[in-house]
């Protein structure tokens, strides 16, 4: 029976693997047309792309942050000096959702999609204009994502009248051609595409963004006094009402802090006793609620105005203002535990309350006015939570932010002069505010981390790992537990005679907390906060004693060559490999071990799901550790390959220049197939295709059980060829 035992897990993986049968799929086709086919000379007109996308596939869009994971359409325009961009791709009818695993909001299409680019014509005669695209489309059936790209020819367009001066490159531009977003259009070699899950399944909601006049040029910028009526028009409706939530709990925070409590009764009792009738004071209170959501939105416009059309992938993508938002966290953060107290000029501060003294009805705006710059040293932190979190969203947050905060800040001051009474509920002023205070003091602290980490990922600086990232964390918890159960003071704090039940539960929220937090120092995943930590690049903490004398450095086969890209790729859970074929190759060869070739990507988030669920599993990694080579190669990686090793394609006759081109076009060209995750098993002896293939392959097998059997059988393949030789 053990002789036929290889026979019959080969056959049992035919059988379970026959869903994985190679084959190149193209989900979206593309077609490119002209808003006219002729202009005048500094004429704008633009270029549109339609997309035809299969059922049950959505094509992701070109308005999201490139970092969140998923692949933005993206165009690389010929140069040329008869035209020039003008703004951004503008993709028309897509759908926005929040999704949970990448944290952000993406833009997709579903069916059909069109993406828009305006462009500005500056010589005479016939043009046409060439663009290299590159996209990704997806499925929420089983999770595959496709990588594409495509060549698209735009005309030819008759040119008339006399050659106009381009306009003056903006900073960045390269040649005649306007630079655009990052996010959407580039100027040299595009970015390969990545790998990444679809959105889940929950709907998202359709931009309801009105059709260009494409015969007209489109205006560079909103205007201001525009933004509060349109822009909600351009956003999910799911993740605003979710952030709308969240900043009117701030607000119902900020409410509890010593500037703004003790001011509560005093305020209203100006309305109810210095009225001549109660509804005179009702009215007075109304206005004076209605003038703090006012002062508050008119924060939130100016916010979302001075955005601008890229300010969110800005702000969401380069170092400075990460940095900015850190260092600005940081010193809210220590003015909320006492350290200082941050005002605004007391010069201002009188002008203001000397208009509140003159009486009137208009006086009420200056006395919400005086309210809102009285306070700033409590609630200026926690609206500056609030921008800095909206900002890196869509343009509309900032307001929608504003006006959660505001309705729960004005609320008390309505609700308690339509009912005065309620006034003798509210508890007395005291030491408990100063609490309050220090706890959003500590949480300033950690949100200061993630902003620092932001920066620190995105450019390679290596100074946040994951695991100092958990124990700031835990330390940050820990204290605030401590602080809540009154083991210490702070320079504010008053004498605690007792403790609260209030404070107590807090106390356990901050400890349970912690106690969430530590287990990953020891590799946990976390995935409430997968989307808030770095990744597990390396392990400080280990509950695993030595055994035996020290192993080789990770990625570092015993006895074979060191691996190329091993300075910024690594393999999870600690195992040893390549990120090079040919270099695995090799070490197969000389190890006298199968191939076990990994087609994966940064942003495949199911590639991540194996690793964490199927490959972390015992039977798994010994086997992979023992009985195999493990190349993992990435399709979507943008290391530029040595000159010497730029080729062009046989497959499609494209020059490969960056090792995640060189990954794809392996894939396709050997194995028919362009989806990740995607595993084979290889004799390092045979030729590299999918006909000597020791099994057949195997996308996303996310039981335990099957991925062994699929693995033992490959083995036992191999143990037969080498048999045989």
């Amino acid at each position: 029976m053990s002789r036929l035992t290889p026979y019959f897990l080969s056959l049992l993986l035919v059988l379970t693997t026959l869903g994985a049968t190679a084959q190149i799929l193209q989900p979206t086709k593309l077609s490119a047309a002209l808003s006219t086919p002729t202009a005048k000379v500094g004429q704008e007109l633009d270029l549109i792309v339609t997309a035809r996308i299969d059922d049950k596939w959505h094509l992701y869009a070109t308005d999201f942050d490139p970092d969140l994971g998923p692949t933005v359409f993206t165009f690389t325009f010929a140069k040329s000096p008869a035209y020039e961009l003008v703004g951004v791709p503008k993709s028309i009818g897509a759908t926005k959702h929040y999704d949970d695993i990448f944290k952000g909001n993406v833009t997709y299409f579903e069916k059909t999609g069109r993406i828009t680019q305006r462009i500005r014509v500056l010589q005479p005669g016939p043009l046409t204009i060439t663009a290299e695209t590159e996209f990704q489309s997806c499925t929420d059936v089983d999770g595959r994502c496709i990588p594409g790209e495509e060549t698209l020819q735009f005309g030819p367009i008759e040119v008339t009248g006399a050659a106009a001066a381009p306009a003056t490159p903006a900073k960045g531009s390269t040649g005649a051609v306007a630079p655009a977003a990052p996010a959407a259009v580039a100027q040299a070699m595009p970015a390969p595409a990545n790998t990444a899950a679809a959105p889940s399944s929950a709907p998202g909601t359709p931009v309801a963004e009105a059709d260009p006049v494409l015969s007209s040029p489109a205006p560079a910028v909103a205007p201001a006094a525009a933004v509060a009526g349109t822009a909600a028009a351009t956003a999910p409706q799911d993740s605003l009402w979710g952030f709308a939530l969240a900043a009117f709990l701030f607000g119902l925070g900020a409410l509890v802090t010593p500037c703004v409590f003790p001011l509560i009764p005093m305020t209203v009792s100006l309305f109810t006793k210095g009225s001549a009738n109660r509804r005179e004071g009702i009215l007075k209170a109304v206005v004076y609620g209605v003038s703090i959501i006012v002062i508050y939105l008119l924060v939130g416009v100016l916010v979302a105005a001075g955005l601008g059309e890229d300010g969110p992938n800005l702000i969401a993508t380069h170092w400075l203002p990460n940095l900015i938002f850190f260092l600005v966290f940081l010193v809210f953060g220590l003015s909320f535990l006492g350290l200082f107290e941050i005002t605004l000029p007391h010069g201002m501060v009188n002008k203001i309350d000397a208009q509140a003294d003159k009486g009137g009805w208009g006086s009420i705006f200056f006395m919400a006015l005086t309210l809102v710059v009285v306070s700033f040293s409590c609630t200026g932190p926690i609206v500056f939570t609030i921008l800095s979190l909206a900002s890196r969203g869509q343009r509309i947050l900032p307001i929608v932010g504003m006006l959660g905060f505001s309705s729960a800040f004005a609320l008390p001051f309505m609700l308690f002069a339509l009912f005065p009474t309620w006034l003798k509920s509210l508890p007395s002023s005291g030491g408990w505010l100063n609490t309050v205070k220090v706890t959003f003091g500590f949480v300033e602290l950690m949100l200061a981390l993630k902003f620092l980490s932001m920066a620190d990922l995105a450019y390679h600086w290596n100074l946040l790992s994951r695991d100092l990232y958990l124990v700031l964390w835990i330390a940050l918890s820990g204290l605030l537990g401590v602080y809540l159960l009154g083991r210490f003071k702070l320079s504010h704090d008053s004498d605690l005679p007792h403790l609260s039940v209030g404070r107590l539960l807090m106390a356990v929220l901050a400890f349970s907390f912690m106690t969430y937090l530590i287990p990953g120092l020891f590799g946990a995943p976390l995935p409430l906060l997968a989307g808030y930590l770095p990744p597990q690049s390396r392990r400080d903490f280990t509950l695993a004693a030595p055994a035996g004398p020290p192993v080789a450095p990770a990625t570092t086969v015993v006895g074979c060559e060191a691996p190329r890209y091993a300075d910024f790729l690594e393999l999870p859970h600690g195992l040893s490999g390549y990120f090079d074929l040919e270099q695995a190759k090799r070490c197969a060869k000389a190890a006298n071990k199968p191939l076990f070739i990994d087609f994966t990507g940064h942003a495949c988030v199911n590639c991540r799901k194996m690793e964490a669920t199927v490959w972390s599993d015992p039977q798994v990694l010994k086997r992979l550790r023992e009985n195999f080579v493990v190349v993992a190669l990435y399709v979507d990686d943008k290391k530029e390959l040595p000159r010497s090793e730029w080729y062009t394609s046989a497959y499609d006759h494209k020059e490969k220049t960056t090792l995640g081109k060189k990954n794809t076009d392996l894939q396709l060209s050997s194995f028919n197939m362009n989806a990740q995750p995607y595993y084979v098993l290889l004799d390092p002896n045979s030729p590299t295709d999918a006909a000597h293939v020791l099994v057949p392959p195997v996308a996303y097998e996310d039981n335990v059980s099957s991925f062994v059997q699929f693995l033992d059988a490959g083995l036992a393949r191999y143990r037969q060829q080498v048999a045989a030789r």
